[in-house]
């Protein structure tokens, strides 16, 4: 079973323009601008919840303190979403009427009445274990070798995947969209079978102009693809669900003979990102970016949550500043330690974790599944959606993960710089963001321990009180005063 591994993001002190502080204001407090809050508790009794404004005030106070320094910034937000798998869409569009359905859709992808604005998406290209059965975009009759691609279809995603994924880019248009495939065709592989093998070298080529066929079908369909990555987790071959092993040489001569030079030909061609697979190994994604061929048309590197650690990223992006990090798949689920880690698991590691190593873009896995954890062809039989969808009646639930992502995506806009917030927390993990279209900050934090902790949100020597409820999440949003 994949599991979520503990870690702590290190925080170290610096110079001071905004502060959280254990503590409280002096009776000289004088007010300042306010601050917005939403909480929401592991046992989502508050659940993205609206709390009256908080003012700033004057204190000298000093204590436990984490800096927040709107100067220093660092990367650009591309934003946070989830995948839309076969089974989220499938759910989506034929479990739910047209009211719910675009009712939900406007919930997680639109950014009025409250709405998330998830703005990062991820599609898989042919079936994975989220799929209802097994398939490929080209299937020939009787597996025959279709090394001219004659048989290339997208007509198993026209029912679900397709016009959901055009829905949500009709809410927001500034949703990006990367793919993913779990397996080559199986003509293509070295066992002629989408579970387990791979891609013999003679079909290089063919799986480079597959991908391209699929970004172009996409395209057509009126959904830009925003960047591939070339195997999902490579180093990994399922027994019941398609997969693929495909080691760091074996993509670097993919990329660098074949999609590579292929996409560059292109014009406004997708990204290419290496890797898509745990922190546990950086030596693999390192492996394809330190090779002169491959490495020069690699921008990013994917990662995922279910071995190692978050800071495995910092490394590799600090080897490589000019490459892009992401985490593209974690799932929530029913097995330990999401299960005793809950809401504050969730939101530590990977929205705050993933942010504070350099990630642009932070993806949960199926943004959708039902009540029975469904529907799935293989694989995990524990996992949980974003939302869960009651495919009896449409009725929509949410989940830790919803609120993970929606404490950072409801309020931190594409574009936004992650800015500097440093200092040692205890049990308090946080990060911050800078939206670059209005000036505000964007403080998301975590309070892990099973006791309420005193804070002080401020800037330079203003700050603000405040108590943060036991295992919960908060955001707080406010506009620094002009110097």
């Amino acid at each position: 079973m994949k599991k979520i591994v503990r870690q702590r993001t290190p925080l170290a002190a610096t110079a001071l323009m905004a502060v959280l502080l254990v503590g409280g204001l002096s009776a000289a407090a004088q007010a300042g601008p306010q601050a917005q809050v939403w909480i929401t508790t592991s046992d989502h009794r508050q659940a993205l919840q609206a709390q009256p404004p908080v003012a700033f005030g004057d204190d000298s106070a000093r204590r436990l303190h984490i800096a927040v320094d709107p100067a220093r910034r660092y990367q650009r937000m591309v934003g946070f979403g989830a995948s839309i798998t076969d089974s989220s869409a499938w759910l989506i569009q034929h479990r739910m009427s047209p009211e719910q359905r675009d009712a939900l859709l406007r919930e997680l992808f639109g950014r009025e009445n409250g709405g998330l604005g998830l703005s990062f998406t991820r599609l898989t290209i042919g079936a994975s274990d989220f799929s209802r059965h097994h398939y490929s975009l080209d299937d020939p009759p009787g597996n025959q070798p279709d090394p001219e691609l004659e048989h290339f279809s997208i007509e198993p995603n026209r029912g679900d995947v397709v016009p959901v994924t055009r829905a949500a880019l009709a809410i927001n248009p500034q949703l990006q969209v990367m793919a993913s495939p779990w397996s080559a065709p199986a003509w293509m592989k070295s066992n002629n079978s989408l579970i387990q093998g791979t891609l013999r070298p003679e079909y290089y080529d063919a799986f480079a102009r597959y991908l391209v066929k699929f970004v172009d079908a996409y395209a057509a369909e009126g959904i830009p693809i925003f960047a591939l990555t070339v195997q999902n987790e490579p180093d990994f071959e399922p027994k019941d669900y398609p997969g693929m092993r495909l080691n760091a040489p074996a993509r670097a001569r993919f990329i660098g003979d074949h999609l590579g030079p292929l996409l560059a030909s292109r014009k406004d061609a997708p990204q290419i990102f290496d890797w898509d697979h745990n922190w546990d190994k950086p030596q693999e994604p390192l492996g394809v970016l330190n090779d002169p061929a491959a490495g020069k048309y690699v921008s990013a590197v994917a990662w995922h949550c279910y071995g190692g650690e978050v800071e495995a990223q910092t490394p590799v992006h600090e080897a490589f500043p000019g490459k892009d990090a992401y985490l593209t798949e974690c799932s929530g689920g029913d097995w330990e330690p999401i299960i005793s880690g809950g809401l504050t698991l969730q939101a530590r590691e990977q929205v705050i974790g993933a942010t504070r190593n350099w990630a642009r873009g932070v993806l949960f896995w199926n943004l959708a599944l039902d009540q029975d954890g469904g529907p799935h062809a293989g694989g995990c039989d524990t996992c949980r959606g974003v939302v869960t969808i009651d495919n009896r009646t449409g009725a929509v639930s949410r989940t830790d993960e919803y609120y993970a992502l929606a404490h950072a995506s409801r309020f931190v806009r594409p574009g936004a710089r992650r800015v500097a917030s440093e200092g040692e927390g205890g049990d308090l993990d946080h990060v911050a963001f800078r939206n670059e279209d209005d000036g505000s900050l964007v403080l998301v934090v975590t309070n892990s321990s099973r006791r309420a902790r005193r804070l002080s949100v401020g800037q330079g020597q203003q700050v603000l009180r405040y108590t943060l409820p036991a295992r919960s999440l908060a955001t707080f949003v406010w506009t620094p005063e002009a110097p």
